[in-house]
């Protein structure tokens, strides 16, 4: 059993460094602002919301990655760590 949870954490783990590279990936090379200008964008223009959804995009690739090597508690750990990142960008929206 403890290998189950050891694999879930692993995937969440790995989603949330997958969506920390899409966020930086997104910014450094889609932008056509500086970094910092970008990040000061984002803040003044409440656009957290809308970077985190694109930031959460890479984890569609890392959850087939782990259904195509049968690594399916992990990929389980990636599903729930992009519900969370869902409702993390529904709350922002709406409050």
């Amino acid at each position: 059993m403890g290998s189950v949870k050891k694999d879930i954490l692993i995937g969440v783990l790995v989603s949330l460094v997958a969506t920390f590279a899409g966020a930086f990936f997104y910014v450094e090379y889609f932008s056509n602002y500086s970094f910092d200008d970008t990040l000061l964008k984002v803040q003044q223009g409440q656009l957290f919301g809308k970077l985190l959804s694109l930031a959460a995009i890479p984890n569609l690739l890392v959850f087939f990655v782990f259904i195509k090597k049968n690594q399916d508690n992990r990929a389980k750990g990636v599903l729930l760590a992009t519900i969370l990142i869902a409702l993390t960008t529904l709350v922002i929206k709406f409050f």
